[in-house]
């Protein structure tokens, strides 16, 4: 009953229904967003959503956080990442501010083409070096952080054999290098999973 009005751009909260159907919302996702502005028939406007916060509700969350991750490829999207401010113990993230700060910032750039730092750091590329692997980031402004200078948590890696272990991770320049002493070729790392 909506689509008769104007629509400047949509704000997207997703919630948590689709964790069971985590692989196809790789396809759902992109497919409403394209549907909206066909039936809105009022161009590539922009569609900016939250990505789902850090609720340990199975390996299915983490599927979908990548789901998400992958829909920036459609044109004129934005995600805020949440998965640093959310409460593992419940899915509906208390820190609505920085979530709503978040999504402003995305749609200052998305929406009104505004040069700013909009985002976090996004994977872009990996690169195995010896026994480790090295992460490159897109959006990483002046630079790799950690959060008050506390050592990087979170990366896990894996051989050919798709066996994912904790890993030590650093900050290496515009780079994260992971690597386990017991994953001698490594293969695949993860983060938040």
């Amino acid at each position: 009953p909506v689509i008769p009005y104007g629509i400047r751009g949509v704000i997207w909260y997703q919630g948590e229904s689709s964790i069971a159907r985590a692989w196809q919302y790789r396809t759902l996702f992109p497919a409403m967003i394209g549907e909206w502005r066909r039936l809105w028939n009022q161009g590539t406007f922009p569609f900016i959503f939250v990505q789902l916060a850090n609720y340990k509700g199975g390996v299915s969350v983490p599927e979908l956080r990548e789901a998400q991750l992958l829909s920036l490829s459609v044109p004129q999207t934005g995600m805020a990442v949440t998965i640093d401010i959310g409460d593992e113990n419940n899915v509906h993230a208390n820190n609505k501010w920085d979530v709503g700060r978040r999504l402003a910032l995305s749609a200052l750039n998305v929406a009104y083409g505004r040069d700013i730092v909009y985002s976090g750091p996004i994977y872009k590329s990996m690169k195995k070096d010896g026994n480790s692997i090295r992460l490159r980031f897109r959006h990483i402004a002046d630079g790799l952080a950690s959060r008050n200078d506390k050592p990087l948590t979170g990366f896990t890696i894996a051989g050919k054999d798709s066996v994912f272990h904790e890993a030590h991770a650093r900050i290496d320049g515009d780079e994260v290098v992971v690597l386990n002493p017991d994953v001698q070729n490594p293969a695949a790392v993860r983060y938040g999973w």
